[in-house]
């Protein structure tokens, strides 16, 4: 048998958009010939799904779940080519019933998602086929992009934002009247500045110190005494660290309040928080038409 590296592997992953078991698979039978295995795959997955795998998926919504006792919860990003597709029925319930396998049965990752057993409407198999079963359905490429799955003795409460665009897990010691006014400024916050954290005391060193460099060159350029422009300095580090820790922010339905004053009123507190927005970091392909005329002309 042909010693199969990982890197071919992944690369007929990205050529087809199909699993990595499959993949191997495919590999093995055809003696590690990646032409010939992703010619296999083809022909076994059609060539709708094999083609749609090149496509730019930065489109899409997230799914989500929460048990009934609030004590178990997951978010799933799930990617396609267009807003059209991202609104419809089969995809929407895709999304929900992954997030709701992923609060069930914990993947480690999207990998092993995909070979989970899976149901979704009048589909059945794995994640995997089932998804290739919807690619062949709609005519456009589905990826699973990312996982979040959280599992708490306290409260788990979820707000979902424009049909899936955010996402927003919030792990509360406290009510879920609460719970939901948090998701909800995390979610309002993609518009501003995001929370990386939720104290200011977690916000890593790196950031800060980063920061405070750029803040201490900005400061320099002012002429002042060193004196002033540490304290300069020092003032814009804790406005930074107030703006990206959570508990720091003006709360979005009462500016006047900080987060950490709202739920101390509410005598509650956040323990953790997930945030997913559709597409983020996704090199969007962008057609130019004039260019494309302009070849066609030629010649």
């Amino acid at each position: 048998m042909a010693d199969i590296s990982a890197s071919v592997v992944m690369e007929l992953r990205q050529r087809t958009g199909l699993g990595m078991m499959e993949c191997k698979k495919a590999l093995v039978e055809t003696q590690g010939n990646l032409e010939k295995a992703e010619e296999l795959l083809r022909i076994k997955s059609g060539a709708k799904a094999s083609k749609a795998a090149s496509r730019v998926t930065a489109e899409g919504s997230v799914g989500g779940f929460v048990s009934a006792d609030g004590k178990t919860a997951a978010m799933v990003e799930v990617n396609c080519e267009t807003d059209f597709v991202a609104r419809s029925e089969d995809f929407l319930k895709f999304a929900k019933d992954l997030a709701e396998l992923v609060a069930t049965k914990n993947p480690a990752d999207v990998e092993s998602l995909s070979a989970q057993p899976f149901k979704s409407g009048e589909y059945e198999g794995t994640v995997e086929t089932v998804r290739q079963a919807l690619v062949q359905k709609i005519g456009e490429n589905l990826s699973v992009r990312r996982l979040a799955r959280r599992a708490t003795t306290a409260r788990l409460v979820q707000y979902l934002h424009g049909g899936g665009r955010i996402g927003v897990t919030i792990e509360i010691d406290g009510d879920e009247a609460t719970g939901k006014d948090i998701a909800l400024h995390v979610a309002a916050s993609v518009a501003g500045t995001r929370p990386l954290c939720i104290t200011k005391e977690q916000v890593p060193a790196e950031l800060v110190n980063k920061e405070r460099e750029i803040f201490m060159a900005q400061a320099a350029e002012s002429g002042k005494p060193a004196e002033i422009v540490a304290r300069m300095v020092e003032g814009r580090v804790a406005k930074y660290l107030a703006e990206v820790a959570l508990l720091g922010q003006p709360f979005v339905k009462n500016p006047d309040e900080t987060v950490e004053q709202y739920l101390k009123g509410k005598k509650a507190s956040v323990k953790a928080f997930d945030l997913f927005v559709v597409g983020e970091g996704i090199e969007k392909k962008k057609d130019d038409f004039a260019a494309e005329v302009a070849a066609m002309t030629k010649g």
